[in-house]
């Protein structure tokens, strides 16, 4: 193996862990969004906790939509 293949691979290796670490930040996020939701289904809420937690949910997708972003932004 020659230094510019082992470089190439050296990159893609980083490129493959970057991925991973966003695709990871994205699974964490959604599971966030998952426990509001399932929390919202099982109780009873009043208006403005309903409100409370619309905010954090569309927090959390304008959060995933950015990492989605970078996740298709990162150059192989």
């Amino acid at each position: 193996m020659n230094k510019e293949q082992k470089e190439s691979l050296q990159q893609q290796l980083q490129w493959t862990k970057d991925q991973d670490r966003i695709l990871a930040e994205i699974e964490a996020k959604l599971y966030e969004m998952r426990a509001i939701a399932e929390y919202a289904a099982n109780h009873e809420l009043t208006a403005d906790k309903v409100e409370l937690l619309n905010d954090q949910l569309s927090e959390l997708k304008g959060e995933i939509a950015s990492l989605e972003q970078r996740l298709h932004s990162v150059v192989h």
